[in-house]
């Protein structure tokens, strides 16, 4: 699992609550990134992440996907950064669709995230007319801060959680130290 699955899949648990389940093996070498369940709607996602911060790759693009231009080398991570990737790659195939019912999910009734850096707006007006939710990835890290920076003496067992409020607890640390200096 990569690290920004397992920040994202601490965002749904700790933030918003839910139940989760991380790399559902699909036949066919698919793997669904994160599925969960809302415990009091019982609402379900299928969540997939892609975040990137080369200036070239962060945002979500609108952009054709094409399945040939995939296979090439130079062309194959642009088109991981599309849209239409995550509908016809992640989203889309039967193996996939198969492994949610399996779970309960039912085709049409649960919600289906991105996670990324950004988006353009045209892929936003897209995702909407497709039913994909999109996720700002820095705005999930904002929201599990202020989660633990509110908690300053509790103790997070789960890994994630526990290096980001030992993260925050260190900046704050920092900037009150650099700010007694400056008053000495």
């Amino acid at each position: 699992m990569e690290t920004t699955e397992r920040v994202v899949e601490a965002y749904v648990r700790y933030v918003k609550g839910w139940a989760t389940i991380p790399n559902v093996k699909c036949a066919g070498q698919y793997e669904i990134d994160l599925i969960a369940i809302d415990p009091v709607s019982l609402s379900r996602y299928h969540i997939e992440v892609g975040v990137h911060i080369a200036s070239g790759f962060k945002s979500l693009t609108a952009r054709p996907f094409s399945a040939t231009a995939l296979k090439e080398r130079v062309q194959g991570p642009a088109q991981r950064r599309t849209l239409g990737f995550y509908l016809e790659r992640k989203f889309g195939p039967r193996e996939v669709r198969d492994k949610l019912k399996e779970y309960g999910f039912e085709e049409n009734s649960y919600g289906r995230v991105i996670v990324s850096w950004g988006w353009t707006e045209e892929a936003a007006e897209q995702a909407q007319a497709a039913g994909v939710q999109l996720w700002d990835f820095r705005t999930l890290l904002k929201e599990m801060a202020n989660l633990v920076i509110g908690a300053k003496r509790q103790y997070f067992p789960d890994d994630t959680l526990r290096t980001l409020h030992l993260f925050c607890r260190a900046s704050t640390e920092e900037s009150q130290e650099s700010g007694t200096e400056a008053n000495s």
